[in-house]
């Protein structure tokens, strides 16, 4: 047309081509968390098969969460860099590869190793689901494209459970533990096409370079910080792991200082110092940082309800069930609540949480687990409703070329905050009930590591409802 306006039939074709990108996108935010969740389940089985001690087993999980973590902010970079469409495409191609290695692992050693790689490249596919998101969608779209985001985190956390037990428990080709990281290979041997096909590349620097000794500097330091609140509790503080946690401070600062200088002296460095500056990147970070606090509440409920109440595995499994229908259904609300509520929605999801984990700490305490159903839903709804939120509260605050770094800063931030909560509620939890402690210890252990959790969700709503003012 000559005013360069799109037909109608044309503006049809792009929206369509989007939502059907965001279906390939999503496939990449599913994976990483449903690895997590999904391996939980096989540890039992994968010991026996391959003669693993209980702190190998351990090192399937962890090793797989560390590399994830720390590698995040990274693997956003790279798609700021050299294309989000490339490094999405790579990092799903790597977990095929690394998933196969798992998949296949004749020793315990080399699932370590595969688990690793498999940390490595999700961390520079997940990223770019959500820049992707940021540069794809216009501001009407962005809040349902967000909410099936956050859907799809409730969609792994409660699918991986349950798809670890059956996969296991079918025995599928006589293939065992070993299906739950070989069912990745079909999902990605269709996922990659459609990616090549349906994503269109973006970039945010393009004449950039990646800052290798800043990546470099980030990993020491964030190794530092993570390896010993994952494997300190478990290992019984032993002198390396405080060492280790003694020296992230100086390297993470280390890093800092190299940024500045980096940005001073007009180079690109891997984070801009200048960024985060920024009042409102700060306070939104802090509250993220808050808000997964309730990563160790799935620990602490599974040994509350086996030894606190004495149910079995099973029962255990079905127990949490409240919580993940809620974490479904709140992020398919957040869009309505968004358009009434705008940037509160995030405080308003966190309130709910904070209700209900106050609630399910008065019952634990009252020895009424009846009820505890309601709370749970409280719980995950408040999750789902606040967790797009909080995501574009943060990636709004920052020029779309840098939505990479802005995604990778919000995943590692939740990763990080994961680590120290479960270090510190969790040590709290198992100092109150420790093994043995008995049936009534644990369940006072529960109240008190939930109340933890949901004073830290209301700090969370608290800096989130403050930067949701200044927002608008």
């Amino acid at each position: 047309m000559p005013d360069g306006t799109p037909r109608a039939s044309e503006r049809s074709t792009h929206e369509t081509h989007r939502w059907l990108a965001l279906a390939v996108l999503l496939t990449g935010t599913l994976l990483p968390p449903l690895d997590f969740f999904i391996v939980n389940v096989a540890l039992p089985a994968i010991r026996t098969d391959l003669r693993a001690p209980s702190d190998v087993a351990q090192l399937v999980v962890s090793v797989y969460a560390t590399a994830y973590a720390v590698t995040l902010i990274l693997g956003g970079r790279l798609g700021d860099l050299y294309g989000r469409k490339r490094a999405f495409v790579g990092g799903m191609l790597g977990f095929a590869v690394a998933s196969a290695l798992c998949g296949w692992a004749p020793s315990p050693a080399v699932l370590i190793v595969g688990r690793l790689l498999q940390g490595v490249a999700a961390a520079v596919m997940a990223p770019q689901s959500l820049a992707s998101i940021h540069a794809l969608f216009p501001a009407a779209e962005k809040n349902r494209a967000l909410s099936l985001y956050g859907a799809t985190f409730g969609l792994a956390s409660v699918g991986g459970q349950v798809l670890g037990g059956v996969l296991v428990s079918a025995d599928v080709l006589g293939l065992g533990w070993r299906s739950v990281f070989l069912i990745n290979l079909p999902i990605i041997l269709l996922a990659v096409p459609a990616a090549l096909v349906l994503l269109r590349e973006s970039t945010g620097e393009r004449t950039a370079r990646l800052d290798v000794p800043g990546a470099l500097l980030l990993a020491a330091g964030l190794l530092a910080l993570v390896v010993p609140l994952i494997e300190g509790r478990e290992q019984h503080w032993p002198w390396w792991c405080v060492v280790l946690l003694i020296a992230s401070g100086p390297l993470l600062v280390s890093f800092w200082r190299f940024e500045r200088r980096q940005e001073r002296l007009g180079g690109t460095p891997l984070v801009y110092p200048s960024l985060l500056k920024a009042r409102g990147l700060q306070r939104s970070l802090s509250a993220t940082f808050f808000f997964y606090w309730l990563a160790p509440f799935f620990l602490v409920f599974a040994v509350y309800e086996q030894v606190g109440l004495g149910h079995n595995a099973l029962a255990t499994g079905f127990a949490i069930l409240p919580l993940g229908v809620g974490f479904l259904l709140g992020p398919l609300c957040s869009p309505r609540l968004a358009r009434r509520m705008g940037a509160r929605t995030a405080a308003l999801g966190m309130l709910l949480e904070v209700l209900g984990a106050l609630a399910a700490s008065m019952l634990a305490l009252a020895q009424a687990p009846a009820w505890l159903p309601a709370p749970l839903f409280l719980i995950g709804l408040g999750q789902g409703i606040a967790l797009p939120a909080l995501v574009r509260l943060n990636v709004d605050q920052v020029d779309p070329r840098w939505a990479g770094l802005a995604a990778g800063l919000v995943s590692a931030t939740l990763q990080i905050s994961a680590a120290v909560a479960t270090a510190l509620v969790g040590g709290l939890f198992f100092t109150l009930a420790p093994d043995g402690g008995g049936a009534r210890l644990t369940q006072v252990g529960f109240a008190f590591a939930t109340f933890t959790i949901g004073a830290a969700l209301a700090l969370a709503a608290a800096l989130s409802w403050r930067q949701a003012r200044i927002h608008g």
